[in-house]
């Protein structure tokens, strides 16, 4: 029953998309080419893009023989996520080298953390950066000498924009290599306790400080499953990662010897195995990862992101399939904020390879697609380990080339879960429904998280406090306001109004509040993060506040009614009564200058709707 849900799912997107899914196809098609792809240059041209090579790379490029890969990389050592990164440029061409190849930096793109932007006004950037990544890569690549890229990013909007940017060239072999997530620090469970108690007044900033650099702490991404582990989760089903490498921690031999294999599947998929990025990212690939992010409970920015790359590829998906793919997909994990775990815990426990056994001996995923590893998924149900000075020819399965100090062993997962407090099997989930669902009703469409969301705070009907500004929220906390039951509505947060800052400032003190026994809840036309939890938040509101929603009609002391069971949102206030309202207008919001954010006057006034992506792009 399952498989046959998915297969008619599937089928409407391509039914769908049909025309959009053509035009991209024939405009990818359009760029294939058998020759490599600096052979058009002129000897101006393509003595400008090896100028700067040493002299065996000018005659590999000069020659036009070997192969030359693209490198796009979001590096910054500001972010723990992307500072393992500083190494692999050099790791990536050295063993290219041996291999007869070339590899050229190609671009770099801008890597924001949302971490250190939450509730700051740079956040305001944040959504829009994905775009300025997915047009910055589309630069990177532009100079138009590359046989295949490789691209270099873990985080929120990284990820997803190098994607999209990736999509224009979708006629190249593309893989992602990540980077892998920091050691397990201080427990969840006691960095929650923290901020709580902050939020409460009850330790300071030292202690608060003191908490938060025990939690991030090193090299690698946060530990829990945020929108940047999403990300990873989200390459490695829809086969664009080695497998099992997401969760492999930085600066170790296995991580260097998979980015080393990483860079040995492309050659052989540029020279052996053509496998085009337009042949791994289709209808059934992006269904598999929408299987796998409700599965997992993951971020929330994807209900907005996935839209986005889908778009890009020519194929249309919308809210609807989330909510009718997350009726069917159990939720197999505990990760925080969902659990108690972290990532490690979840790569111990079994990890993406259990995983996606599990969801494909359920009937979950298609089988029947392209990754970077060949047809199928198969090689996605192992994991890789470590044999030290052994001959080369079990390097890999089936490769025909290189030689290491390190070779990887590919074994068969784990059948069953290591600790079923962290992964379950579909016989047994923690819940038979995946962790999204599309909330609709006279104030518009909205999606909200459940997975982390106690049964008894599924339905919360309590009267309206409206915010025009996340910090006046802050305020009213403070002045002991809030100590009730309410819904609270934060609004003109939207991509149009103010780029669509996540607000996961509030999550501290709404938990608090129910912590106090308080019935509490969000509705807005902004993002929480990659980190909601246990405080019913319905997001993305559209139409937005700014595009005259009745968001924007709502009053003080209004009832409204979230029912995250029924996906009901309403606001119970007659449809007369409220055809009266006027819209309220925009107040007590920054002029949105400074840090930047007047040079994204543009975004703001072409951006789409949350449901459509929140893309700049047609």
């Amino acid at each position: 029953m399952n498989q046959e849900t998915i297969h008619t799912i599937t089928q409407r997107i391509i039914d769908r998309s049909c025309d959009s899914r053509d035009q991209y196809l024939q405009k990818v098609h359009s760029a294939e080419s058998k020759e490599r792809k600096r052979s058009h240059l002129s000897c101006g041209n393509l003595a400008h893009g090896m100028a700067a090579c040493n002299p065996s790379d000018k005659t590999n490029l000069s020659e036009q023989s070997a192969a030359n890969i693209g490198i796009v990389t979001a590096y910054n050592d500001m972010l723990s996520a992307h500072q393992p990164y500083k190494n692999y440029p050099d790791l990536i061409k050295s063993t290219a080298s041996r291999l007869g190849v070339t590899a050229q930096i190609a671009g770099g793109v801008p890597a924001m953390c949302d971490g250190v932007t939450q509730g700051q006004p740079g956040m305001e950037l944040s959504l829009f950066s994905r775009d300025l990544i997915a047009m910055s890569t589309a630069i990177s690549l532009s100079h138009d000498m590359f046989d295949g890229v490789i691209c270099l990013g873990v985080c929120d909007k990284i990820v997803p924009g190098l994607l999209i940017g990736a999509l224009s060239f979708g006629h190249l072999p593309t893989i992602f290599l990540p980077a892998g997530p920091m050691s397990t620090g201080q427990s969840n469970d006691a960095k929650a306790k923290v901020r709580q108690a902050f939020a409460e007044g009850k330790v300071g900033k030292k202690e608060l400080l003191a908490s938060e650099s025990a939690s991030y702490h090193g090299a690698g991404t946060c530990t829990f499953y945020g929108t940047a582990n999403s990300n990873q989760m989200l390459m490695e089903i829809m086969g664009l990662h080695i497998p099992g490498s997401s969760f492999v921690p930085p600066n170790n031999d296995l991580r260097d010897s998979l980015t080393q294999l990483g860079v040995e599947t492309l050659i052989e998929n540029i020279d052996q195995r053509p496998t085009p990025l337009y042949k791994i990212i289709t209808e059934k690939t992006l269904v598999n990862g929408l299987v796998g992010l409700l599965a997992t409970g993951g971020s929330t920015n994807h209900a907005i992101h996935i839209i986005a790359i889908a778009k890009a590829a020519g194929i249309i998906i919308n809210w609807q399939d989330m909510a009718d793919l997350s009726k069917i997909t159990p939720l197999l994990t505990r990760i925080y904020p969902n659990g108690s775990a972290d990532i490690n815990h979840f790569q111990a426990s079994g990890g993406m390879p259990l995983l996606m056994r599990e969801l494909s001996n359920a009937g979950l995923l298609h089988q029947d697609v392209e990754t970077v590893m060949g047809k199928g998924l198969n090689q996605y149900f192992k994991e890789p380990s470590l044999i030290e000075n052994q001959s080369s020819e079990i390097y890999r399965q089936n490769s025909t080339t290189g030689q290491s100090s390190h070779i990887i062993q590919w074994n068969d997962s784990s059948l069953t879960s290591l600790d079923e407090t962290v992964i379950r099997p579909v016989s047994s989930p923690f819940n038979v429904h995946g962790g999204l669902q599309l909330l609709t009703g006279n104030l518009g469409r909205s999606v909200i998280k459940t997975s982390a969301v106690a049964d008894k705070q599924l339905i919360i009907e309590a009267e309206a406090i409206v915010f025009d500004d996340q910090n006046d929220l802050v305020t009213a906390f403070e002045n002991q306001q809030l100590n009730k039951d309410f819904i609270a509505v934060i609004r003109f947060q939207g991509p149009k109004s103010n780029g669509m800052p996540e607000l996961h400032k509030l999550t501290p003190i709404l938990s608090s509040l129910q912590s106090s026994g308080f019935a509490v809840a969000i509705v807005t036309d902004g993002r929480m993060s990659g980190a909601s939890g246990k405080v019913p938040a319905a997001i993305h509101l559209v139409p937005e506040a700014l595009d005259g929603g009745n968001i924007a009609r709502i009053k003080n002391g209004d009832r409204i009614r979230l029912n995250a069971i029924t996906g009901e949102l309403q606001l119970l206030v007659s449809d007369e009564a409220l055809s009266k309202r006027k819209l309220a207008i925009k107040t007590n919001h920054s002029d949105q200058t400074g840090l930047g954010r007047e040079l994204f006057n543009n975004f703001r006034n072409i951006v789409s709707s949350a449901e459509l992506g929140a893309s700049s792009f047609e």
